[in-house]
């Protein structure tokens, strides 16, 4: 049963049903389609069985695809791990240059702890930066136009893999010297000031839905679509924002702002790295990840 089903048709079944996509599975892969359509064939020949039905959204697989999908996603990993080091990658002596995607609030936050990091672990690696776009992200990741890219809205789709690096709080942000917000600030006194809301797909949209539950949409009188425009917005006038935590720590060190602690609480957002499934990731990429887990994960506040 088994003497001729090589590792490249586990690959191809185990990215078919992660990316649920023909043309997802043969760029990752460095395949053209018709040749993984052809192992698709040959897939189902074996197995007697469709595995993948063409839908709206994607392939979906069938219950033999889904009992198939853990036992050879396992055999995958263990397969790779135990040959990995055929193919190593040294980050002290090699030259590569990585593509992320990040969003306004990673640039100011988090890319720095990366940049200084790199000199003392990988001083021949180089970072392309790109501003994140959530919608095509994952397919520019299939695609292998990026390498990795960090976001705080939660991808439901298998395919990318999400590692989860930490939880984002907010606080509140007026000008220094607005004069009344200071200290200890209740309900009431936000109940009656005017207020700033980021709309857009930042996945910061917890302040928005507080300001919602607790009646104060109605005192929004400006809607923006970066974090970064905050601080100059605020600074000069009386508004009132809800910021994350990290980046309101950055700002209130380069502009003249005042943080406090808001009076109700608001879901933290859930950062996370987005990349390839380790099987599909290279050796670098490998790195890569672990070294941005490793400076990044518990760099959020509460």
């Amino acid at each position: 049963m088994v003497r001729d089903f090589d590792l490249n048709l586990v690959r191809t079944f185990v990215l078919l049903y992660e990316t649920r996509s023909v043309t997802a599975t043969a760029e990752a892969m460095h395949l053209t389609q018709p040749t993984v359509s052809y192992s698709l064939q040959k897939l189902r020949r074996r197995f007697s069985d469709e595995l993948f039905r063409r839908a709206r959204g994607g392939l979906v697989p069938t219950a033999t695809a889904q009992a198939l999908y853990e036992p050879l996603h396992s055999a995958l990993a263990g397969i790779e791990a135990a040959v990995s080091g055929a193919w190593s990658f040294d980050p002290a002596t090699a030259h590569a240059t990585f593509t992320l995607c990040l969003s306004d609030l990673g640039e100011v936050t988090l890319l720095p702890r990366l940049v200084a990091a790199l000199p003392a672990r990988a001083p021949g690696v180089t970072l392309t930066v790109r501003p994140l776009d959530v919608v095509n992200a994952p397919d520019q990741l299939g695609r292998g136009e990026i390498d990795a890219f960090i976001a705080s809205p939660l991808f439901s789709t298998p395919r990318v893999a999400r590692v989860p690096l930490f939880a984002e709080g907010y606080v509140g942000m007026v000008a220094a010297d607005h004069p009344r917000l200071a200290g200890r600030v209740d309900p009431a006194a936000l109940a009656v000031e005017r207020h700033i809301a980021v709309f857009g797909p930042t996945g910061h949209d917890g302040p928005r839905r507080a300001l919602e539950a607790n009646g104060l949409l109605h005192r929004v009188v400006l809607e923006t679509t970066r974090f970064t425009s905050l601080p100059h917005l605020v600074r000069q006038g009386e508004l009132v924002a809800m910021v994350p935590r990290l980046v309101a720590e950055v700002f209130a060190a380069d502009h003249p702002v005042r943080l406090f602690e808001l009076p109700f609480d608001i879901e933290p957002a859930q950062v996370s790295i987005y990349a390839r499934h380790a099987h599909a990731r290279s050796a670098a990429q490998a790195w890569l990840v672990g070294f941005m887990t490793e400076v990044l994960a518990g760099a959020g506040v509460r």
